[in-house]
C-alpha cells in the first residue's frame, strides 16, 4: 500500500505543479485584473474549468473517502490524476510568462501545495487542495497584490521622475478600443524617417509597460516616444498620462469592446474613449481623432469647446466631416492598399503600402495627420510608407496548403476588426463556387468576441449577418454565442449547415479542406487520426484550391494556424 500511496503522491504532485502554472498564468493573461479574470468564467470555456466531468469524478471520489470507501477513492485518484498527465501530451502545457511576480506566485502556491503534500495519507487533504486549486491560487493571488502594488508604484514613480528630466521629448499617447497597435506600428515607421523613435513594445500598454519601457529603453538621443495607451478601467488613460506625460494625443476609434469589464459606455468612453487623454494634454497640445467614428467625433465636439490646444480630425472620406486629412481614388487590392491623401491646404499625394484590408487607411491617416502635426511633409511621409510591412498591421496573406490562400488575422480581433477583415475577405472570388472544383470559395474561422457585457448577443447576430453576406462556410471555436452568430447568419439567408461549431484544429482542418475541395462538410465533426488528416492535406491538387480563401479570425488555436500552411 505504501508504494501505491507513494505513485498517488506523485501523480498528484505533477498534477498540481501544472495546475498551479495554469492558474498563474490565467491571472497573468488577464493582467490580474479582478472584472477580466472574473468575466473568463462567464464564458463556454471558462465554466468548463469548473463544471466538467473529471471534477464530479473527483467530488464522487471525495464523498467515496467521507464515507469510507478507501480503496475506491484511492483507485480511482490514481486513474484520474493518470488521465489527466496523459492529457498533457496532447495538448499545449499553458504557463505564465515567467516574471519576479509569476515565479513569488508559484513558489508561494506550492510551498502550500507541499503542506498538502506532507499530509498525503490523508486523501481528503489532497482532494481537497485538487478541488479548490483556482481559488487558493487566487486567494494568493490577491493577498500579494498588495505588495505588488507597491512595488510597481515605485517603479511608476521612477519613470515619472526620469520623464521630468525630459522636457524635450514629444510624447504621443495613443488610445482606443482598436487600431491602437497598428497606428503606433506605423506612425513609429513614419517617424523614424527623420527623428529618433522609441515606442512601447509589442503587448506593453499597461502602466507597467509603459514604465519599464521608460526606465529600460528611453535613451537621451530619443526624440520622439509613441505611447500606446490600454485600460480597463476608468481612470487608467489619466494614470498612463501621469506617467509619460503626451503633448500629442490620438484616438484611433471606439466600440463596445472590453465595456463588460468597464460596467457602463460612460467609463469606456472617458478611458478608451479618450476622455481622459484630453483633459490632461498640456495647453498648447494636439488631439488627433477619427472622424469615421461617432464617439470621436463627439469627443473633437468637446475638445473644440474645452481644450486650450489644437483638434484635428482624419476620415477616409472628404464629405462625411470636415476632416484636416482624408483619403480620395481609394483602391484595395490582395497585398496593398492605393490611394490619395488631401488636406485643407489642398495638398494631394498619392500612397501604395503593403497593408490588407481599407479599415488600415485609417490608421495609416492617424499616422500621417500626426507626422504632418510634427513638420514632416506629405511626400516624405508617403516615401517613408513604403516601409512599412503587412506584419505591423496584424494581417498577413500567405499562402497556404494546397494553394488555399490564409488570412492570418489572429493576431486580436474586436467587433469593428471582424467587420473589417469580413470586408477584406469580401474582396477575394466570388461567393459560392462550383461544387465541384470549390472555385472561390471563402471560409471563416473564428472564436466568439469576449468581455462584450450587454451588447454581445446584439454584436454577434450583426457579425453573423455579415457572415452570411460574405463566406460560403463559417467555423466557429467557441460555444459562447454561437447560437447568435447562426442566428443572425440564417436570418440573412445563410445555409444553417454551414455556420458550424468546432473547437478541435484537426477537425477544423478537415473540415476546411473537405468544403473547399467540393465534397460535403462534416455537420458533426469528429476526432480524426493522423492518417486522416495527412490525408487531408494531400489529396487535392493545387489546381482543385486554386481561389479559395480561408480567414484566421482572433484568437484561433495555434495547431490550426501551423496545419493551414504549407
Amino acid at each position: 500500500m505504501f508504494n501505491v500511496i507513494n505513485i498517488l503522491l506523485a501523480l498528484w504532485v505533477i498534477r498540481t505543479v501544472r495546475a498551479v502554472l495554469f492558474w498563474i498564468y490565467l491571472w497573468q493573461l488577464k493582467e490580474y485584473h479582478v472584472g477580466r479574470f472574473i468575466d473568463h468564467f462567464r464564458t463556454h470555456k471558462g465554466k468548463e474549468l469548473i463544471f466538467n466531468k473529471l471534477q464530479g469524478i473527483k467530488l464522487v471520489l471525495l464523498a467515496g473517502l467521507l464515507f469510507n470507501f478507501y480503496n475506491f477513492a484511492l483507485w480511482g485518484l490514481i486513474a484520474v490524476y493518470a488521465f489527466e498527465i496523459a492529457l498533457l501530451a496532447i495538448r499545449r502545457f499553458k504557463k505564465p510568462v515567467w516574471t519576479f511576480k509569476t515565479i513569488f506566485l508559484m513558489v508561494v502556491s506550492l510551498v502550500i501545495a507541499g503542506y498538502f503534500g506532507f499530509l498525503y495519507q490523508n486523501l481528503i487533504a489532497l482532494l481537497i487542495f485538487d478541488l479548490l486549486a483556482s481559488l487558493i491560487v487566487s486567494a494568493i493571488v490577491l493577498l500579494v497584490q498588495p505588495v505588488f502594488v507597491l512595488m510597481r508604484n515605485r517603479i511608476l514613480q521612477q519613470a515619472r521622475d526620469k520623464m521630468a528630466t525630459r522636457k524635450d521629448l514629444i510624447v504621443i499617447g495613443i488610445t482606443g478600443s482598436y487600431g491602437k497597435t497598428s497606428t503606433k506600428e506605423f506612425l513609429t515607421t513614419i517617424l523614424a524617417s527623420k527623428f529618433k523613435v522609441l515606442s512601447t513594445p509589442e503587448h506593453k500598454n499597461s502602466e507597467i509597460g509603459i514604465a519599464q519601457t521608460i526606465l529600460n529603453d528611453l535613451k537621451p538621443e530619443h526624440k520622439v516616444f509613441v505611447v500606446e495607451m490600454g485600460s480597463y478601467n476608468k481612470g487608467g488613460i489619466k494614470l498612463l498620462c501621469g506617467i509619460a506625460k503626451p503633448k500629442i494625443g490620438i484616438v484611433t476609434g471606439v466600440n463596445e469592446q472590453h465595456l463588460a469589464t468597464f460596467g457602463s459606455m460612460e467609463n469606456l468612453l472617458s478611458a478608451e474613449g479618450g476622455g481622459e487623454l484630453l483633459t490632461n494634454l498640456p495647453l498648447g497640445g494636439t488631439l488627433v481623432v477619427n472622424g469615421d467614428n461617432k464617439y470621436c467625433r463627439d469627443l473633437y465636439k468637446k475638445a473644440q469647446r474645452e481644450f486650450h490646444g489644437s483638434a484635428k480630425l482624419y476620415s477616409v472620406q472628404k464629405n462625411a466631416v470636415d476632416a484636416d486629412a482624408w483619403t480620395q481614388e481609394l483602391s484595395v487590392h490582395k497585398e496593398s492598399l492605393d490611394f490619395v491623401v488631401m488636406d485643407k491646404e489642398k495638398h494631394a499625394v498619392h500612397f501604395n503600402v503593403s497593408l490588407l484590408g481599407s479599415h488600415n487607411v485609417q490608421n495609416m491617416l492617424a499616422a500621417i495627420l500626426t507626422a504632418q502635426t510634427l513638420g514632416m511633409s506629405l511626400e516624405e511621409i508617403a516615401a517613408a510608407s513604403k516601409n512599412i510591412r503587412q506584419e505591423q498591421a496584424g494581417i498577413v496573406l500567405k499562402e497556404g496548403i494546397h494553394g488555399i490562400q490564409v488570412i492570418d488575422s489572429s493576431y486580436s480581433t474586436n467587433p469593428t476588426g471582424v467587420m473589417a477583415d469580413l470586408d477584406y475577405l469580401n474582396i477575394f472570388s466570388a461567393k459560392g463556387g462550383s461544387a465541384s472544383g470549390g472555385e472561390g470559395k471563402k471560409v471563416l474561422v473564428m472564436p466568439c468576441l469576449i468581455e462584450l457585457g450587454q451588447k454581445s448577443v446584439e454584436i454577434h447576430q450583426k457579425i453573423g449577418r455579415k457572415i452570411a453576406e460574405v463566406c460560403d462556410m463559417a467555423i466557429i471555436t467557441t460555444k459562447d454565442k454561437f447560437e447568435e452568430i447562426k442566428k443572425g447568419a440564417v436570418e440573412a439567408g445563410a445555409n444553417e449547415k454551414k455556420i458550424v461549431y468546432c473547437h478541435n484544429p484537426k477537425e477544423i482542418f478537415h473540415l476546411i479542406t473537405t468544403f473547399c475541395s467540393g465534397g460535403r462538410a462534416a455537420e458533426n465533426p469528429r476526432s480524426l487520426s493522423p492518417d486522416e488528416i495527412e490525408d487531408s492535406r494531400s489529396d487535392r491538387s493545387d489546381r482543385d484550391k486554386e481561389g479559395d480563401t480561408v480567414l484566421l479570425e482572433g484568437r484561433v488555436p495555434g495547431e490550426l494556424i501551423k496545419l493551414m500552411g504549407k
